[in-house]
Order: structure tokens, then sequence, then C-alpha cells
């Protein structure tokens, strides 16, 4: 844990925990600063998230997707500090700085009492919404592991404190436990995915590899799916974190059909905010050699 190639993550969870308690407005206009620099450099994930708008925003002008991309980027930045607030800041900060819609939805689905799985996605506010929803209700939160000892000890540690149970990504059993227990489950499958169940599903009216598991769950426990998006709001007026009614006729017969469907429900929320939704994760992967390599730097470079 203390070996020197983990000392770049100390110094950066240490510089988080140091920054964390300034004030909100000082810490957005830090992480407009970061992300200004950030969206200068030669970065792979600049040139991926740029990749990404080409791709979804075709019928945008250059000149329009450009400023979407900086926005993103200070958007990015901001997140930093989002989530040092998300680890460390009390619930009473919390609540000051969202406001929570849409929680007689989630009553509504658990009264069923077959739990409620709240279907969100990769936002640059994904720590702040999943610990805006875990301090007013007793909510369990899937998350993907990390590669990085001392970062995924500290986050599975932190996220268990903050949340009723953080669940690793493919932890199914415990998601079917919580479940099955009438519990809500905050659950993000919208990256690329290419193991076992995926499927190439539209996404912006492009294949991508799209894990599928949600139809399979919900037919599984007959849980509620309800879509919950977070929004952070002009200014420094905070975030709006939205729960939607529980979607009807879920699961259909087509896993794959759902799966595009709550793609469209994503597309939607990134259209009314697209520099808040994470463009530097690399979306569309294909599933077989054959499928183009639209992240190819000659590809990237030539657009």
């Amino acid at each position: 844990m203390f070996h020197p190639r983990y000392w770049p993550t100390w110094f950066a969870l240490g510089l988080l925990r140091m920054f964390e308690p300034l004030p909100y407005p000082l810490l957005l206009w830090l992480g407009r600063r970061i992300g200004d620099l950030m969206h200068i450099l030669p970065l792979s994930f600049v040139r991926i998230a740029r990749r990404n708008l080409e791709l979804c925003f075709p019928d945008h002008s250059a000149a329009e997707r450009q400023r979407i991309l900086r926005e993103h980027f200070r958007s990015v930045g901001i997140g930093l500090f989002e989530t040092a607030m998300s680890w460390w800041s009390p619930n009473e900060r919390i609540h000051k700085l969202t406001r929570l819609e849409g929680e007689e939805h989630l009553q509504a689905a658990l009264a069923r009492g077959k739990g409620a799985i709240l279907l969100s996605a990769h936002f640059t506010t994904l720590e702040i919404g999943a610990r805006a929803l875990a301090s007013r209700l007793p909510t369990n939160i899937m998350y993907r592991p990390t590669s990085n000892p001392v970062l995924e000890r500290f986050l599975a540690k932190n996220r268990s404190r903050r949340a009723k149970r953080a669940i690793p990504r493919d932890d199914i059993r415990a998601l079917i436990s919580s479940l099955k227990a009438n519990e809500p489950v905050w659950y993000a499958p919208d990256q690329s995915y290419r193991k076992k169940g995926a499927e190439m599903v539209r996404f912006f009216g492009i294949p991508a590899a799209t894990n599928t598991a949600t139809s399979r769950l919900a037919r599984m426990t007959g849980a509620a799916v309800l879509p919950y998006f977070p929004e952070r709001l002009p200014g420094s007026q905070g975030y709006r974190m939205v729960i939607q009614p529980m979607l009807d006729n879920f699961p259909s017969d087509s896993p794959v059909a759902d799966a595009e469907r709550f793609n469209k429900i994503i597309e939607a929320h990134v259209r009314a905010v697209p520099a808040q939704y994470l463009w530097i994760h690399r979306r569309f992967k294909g599933l077989t050699p054959d499928y183009p390599n639209y992240y190819e730097k000659k590809r990237i470079v030539e657009s």
C-alpha cells in the first residue's frame, strides 16, 4: 500500500481532502481552471472526448462541439471537487447543495415489495449524485472496482460508510439479495461492456457494446426500474437530482430493446446538459474485430 508507485495516489487523495472544506463557489472556480488546463493539453482522453462529440453530434458545427468540449473539461475539473465533497463533506452540506425530486416515485416502487433499481449513467456529477441520494435514503451503491489497491480500499471503505452497502459490479448475488430485501440499488450500466451478455445496442444512433443485464435482473427479482439523473445547476445554485417514474412494461421480451430504450432516456438527459456527460470514455467499442475503430489516432486526426 505504501510502495512508491502509489505515492501519487496518496498525494492526490491528500490534496482533495485539503481542498474539500473550501467554499463551494471557490471549488467551482478551481475546477473550471483545472478543466481549462486539461482541455489544452495533448492528452489521449481529450482526443477521445472530441471524437465522441463528433460521433454523437454530427449536426453541430465544429465551433459548437468545441464549446461543449471546453465546458466538458470544466465539468470534469469540477467533478474532482464534487468527489471530494462526496467523500468527506457532512450530510448537512450535501443537503444544502442538492435537492431531490421524485422521491414519491421511489416510495411507490418500494411499496410493491420487490426492490428498486435506480438506473443512472456516467455523468461528471456521478459521485455527488450517488452521495446526495445515499444521504437521504438507505441506498445500495453498485460500483466498478479499480485496479489501484490504494484507491480501491479507500473507495470501498468510504462508499460502505456513506451508503447502505457498496456492491462491486460483479457481485450479482449481493445485488439480487438487496433487491429481494426490498432495497433500492443505484446502478449505472451505460459504459462500454464487452463481457458475457454484451450486445451491440444503438446509442446516439451508433451501435455500441452494451450491458443488457438490467432486463434480466428486473425479470429475476421483479424489481421496479426507475431512471435517476443528477444535474449541476448554473452558477453556484447546486444540484437537482431527479428520480423519474418507474418504467412501464419493463422488462420486455427483448433485453436489447430494453437497453436501447434506456439509452434513449440517457440521450435525452445528455442533450439537456451535454457538457456534463462523461465523454472521455471509449463508449463506441465493438465486440468483434471487424467493427470500426473510432478511436484510432489516425482516424481522430483526420476527422
